[in-house]
């Protein structure tokens, strides 16, 4: 029996709220439910039932939480967040305007759904989508340019989220070394994406576009990483023995390029609903495993039932509050990961290291140039 959801006129919002707790039908299930009774020793379960544990305290949480944690987002400005770490004051902290969350996977993986599916949710937005997505018609579609949403809907909002295209599986190099200029050189809205396998017509009339359109935006610091896996398609080609998708998905989470503050990034597992509820389970153990992280700790399983027309917080009130808890921990992250401001002789050290590197590189050269000379020399006479 499939977990995810098919919806008829008659019964769509109780069937989903039958769903939305789908692990309940897990084996053992009975067995994590008998551990409410008392106070186990965490260290000494299995992964399986301290999974089955987090699910519980999601649904637990879910129905008050989503309104307290989605007015803390509201009301958020960056910074916030920050604690005094280091003796240092807060007014000397290099704290940007807007905090980044960056969303990054291989494609189909879900990054444009979750887009939407954080419209619907914080930004009030309904089913309107504000990212276009590779479902239905679409199915080829493939984000081309860096998005940045406001998904809060908000001029005063505090943080963005930027949509970016998706790598693909077999160039994972590439997807590597392109994540890693994003990291350190920063990204803004409407930047193009270009990868070596476009054509040369397309690449093109991108860069035409993206001359006069892309130069005028912020260039904004990337202060955290949310990274996006498709996981029916990880399960799916394990099952088959295939285990690219799910050593790419390593590659790309182990990027030292996304440490923020000695923090992992941030997982969210979607496409879930294609699995059975056992398959379900045990793809998230297999992944967390690979990653080598905890299974219950900045790892989420989220279903975008905007795609199917249902609003989430309605029918699925576990996966809102997962995704809003991302957020949350996202900026938790971010502040936590502010840099100090660069004083005047910070940057005037800075410089004299880089004069000081530039004159040993040009007395290397002239020593090399009258080495040879001399060898010239010597041959002569």
């Amino acid at each position: 029996m499939k977990s995810q959801v098919a919806f008829t006129d008659e019964d769509d919002c109780e069937s989903c709220r039958l769903a939305y707790c789908w692990w309940r039908t897990a084996t053992k299930f009975d067995e994590c439910a008998k551990l409410k009774l008392d106070f186990p020793d965490v260290s000494i379960l299995t992964p399986r039932l301290r999974l089955l544990r987090e699910l519980e305290r999601l649904a637990l949480i879910a129905p008050d939480g989503l309104n307290e944690l989605r007015h803390k987002l509201l009301g958020y400005r960056s910074g916030d967040f920050w604690v005094p770490i280091g003796g240092i004051n807060k007014e000397d902290m290099d704290i940007p305007p807007v905090n980044t969350i960056l969303l990054v996977g291989f494609s189909g993986s879900g990054k444009s759904s979750l887009i939407n599916l954080m419209y619907s949710i914080l930004g009030r937005s309904g089913l309107i989508p504000f990212a276009q997505t590779s479902s239905g018609s679409c199915s080829n579609y493939t984000t081309m340019y860096m998005e940045e949403h406001n998904v809060l809907r908000s001029m005063r909002s505090g943080f963005c989220v930027y949509d970016s295209r998706g790598f693909d599986y077999g160039r994972t190099r590439e997807a590597l070394e392109e994540l890693s200029s994003w990291m350190s050189e920063g990204v803004h809205h409407n930047q193009l994406c270009l990868r070596y396998r476009d054509s040369k017509m397309m690449t093109d009339d991108m860069e035409n576009d993206d001359m006069g359109s892309s130069s005028t935006f912020v260039l904004r610091r990337v202060n955290c990483v949310i990274v996006v896996a498709n996981m029916a398609e990880i399960y799916q080609a394990l099952k088959a023995g295939d285990l690219k998708p799910l050593e790419a998905i390593r590659q790309l989470f182990c990027c030292a390029a996304l440490r923020n503050s000695n923090e992992n990034p941030l997982v969210i597992l979607t496409h879930g609903d294609l699995l059975s509820t056992e398959e379900r389970i045990d793809g998230r153990l297999k992944i967390c495993e690979c990653l080598d992280i905890s299974e219950t700790n900045g790892v989420y399983d989220i279903v975008c039932l905007t795609e199917y027309g249902f609003l989430e917080e309605e029918c699925d009130p576990v996966s809102a509050y997962a995704l809003t808890e991302v957020v949350y921990r996202a900026l938790l992250i971010s502040d936590r990961g502010q840099l100090p401001k660069k004083r005047f002789h910070h940057r005037a050290l800075l410089i004299l290291l880089c004069l000081v590197r530039f004159i040993g590189v040009c007395f290397a050269f002239l020593a090399d140039v009258c080495s040879k000379l001399g060898e010239k020399e010597k041959l002569r006479i």
